[in-house]
């Protein structure tokens, strides 16, 4: 709420380096439409493989892990969850497919942060319920103490702090008192330092920057996993968010290094849907391609497990089937026997 008070966002400057990632991201935009209208098939692999990653990467960060050989089930098919873990893995997928069909008719308010909450945390005993008690975002040390890296909003001011936040980024965006992207930053930076739920704020924060950056049409989340973009990058994304965060019950924090953090995200994501949907040219079909498209990306030796984690939603008999043609032709090399064996470009 703390960035849409006053005229912070007014008044805030963007550095040079944010003025091109927003005029690169707005070209990528553009051509977007391009590349949905041309590549049906491509994208359809895309968009499982993301949907895919997004439910285990923001899982991930939190914690929240499963045996790999259940992710698919769970998420592309109907298997039931078998433990806690599942659960909330399948109630992620859930939360996505709801902002994936109908964006524009999920407005941001209090009442969808706490929907989103409890489809997200299904089976939680306090799932869709602000937090009853103060929280800290702590980060643990190994060897070392924990350490405060925050002190949240206390939980008897959490309601009226979301619905001050879900106001100020409403009135910003039809006012268009800040360009949209920033508008989004701010939101996801204000939510996270506001800390409503006793847990899922992450999962929820990123839930949040779908649905908002899908309602400003921008929709590359779809087809490149934006929670795995920020997996990879896990400390930088803490580091920003402290830094940002410092100062700002007072209204004096600086925003910049979670807006740079957050333009870098989306300028990575832009790219990569660029150059995998620009790359389908062969008459090989999609599947096919993204197994291309995953040999190529990795810097060494591989294996068939590596394969099938890098191509969620492509089937082990056509990663074979690649592999196989891609040693006939002389371009992959394969040292050992059996699923672990490596193979070498």
């Amino acid at each position: 709420m703390m960035s849409f008070r006053g005229d912070y966002l007014a008044r805030l400057t963007l550095p040079t380096g944010a003025v091109w990632l927003i005029g690169d991201i707005m070209e990528g935009k553009g051509r977007h439409a391009l590349h949905v209208k041309q590549s049906p098939d491509l994208l359809q692999a895309l968009r499982e493989a993301a949907l895919v990653q997004s439910v285990e990467s923001s899982n991930r960060i939190e914690g929240v892990t499963i045996e790999p050989s259940r992710l698919v089930p769970l998420v592309l098919g109907n298997s039931r969850p078998r433990d806690r873990s599942e659960q909330e893995i399948r109630g992620y997928r859930r939360a996505l497919a709801m902002i994936h069909a109908r964006p524009h008719e999920l407005p941001i308010t209090p009442k969808l942060v706490c929907e989103l909450h409890a489809v997200a945390q299904e089976g939680g005993g306090d799932a869709g319920s602000w937090k009853r008690t103060d929280n800290e975002i702590v980060e643990l040390r190994p060897g070392r103490p924990p350490r405060v890296r925050f002190r949240p909003v206390s939980a008897a001011s959490t309601p009226a702090a979301v619905e001050e936040l879900c106001r100020g980024y409403r009135t910003t965006v039809d006012q268009a008192l800040a360009p949209p992207l920033v508008a989004v930053a701010a939101l996801i930076l204000d939510f996270l330092c506001i800390h409503p739920f006793r847990d899922g704020n992450g999962r929820v924060s990123r839930l949040l920057t779908l649905l908002a950056l899908y309602q400003h049409g921008f929709e590359v989340g779809r087809y490149i996993s934006l929670e795995r973009l920020i997996e990879e990058e896990k400390s930088r994304y803490y580091e920003t968010l402290e830094a940002s965060s410092a100062g700002w019950h007072q209204g004096a924090h600086d925003i910049h290094p979670w807006l740079l953090f957050f333009l870098s995200t989306l300028g990575t994501a832009t790219r990569e849907f660029e150059r995998r949907a620009s790359q389908q040219k062969r008459p090989r079909g999609a599947k096919r391609a993204l197994v291309q498209q995953a040999i190529d990306a990795f810097p060494g030796a591989f294996s068939l497990a590596d394969l099938e984690r890098a191509c969620p939603g492509v089937s082990r008999d056509m990663i074979r089937r690649v592999l196989s043609d891609l040693r006939k032709a002389r371009r992959l090399k394969c040292t050992g026997r059996g699923p672990g064996a490596r193979w070498v470009k």
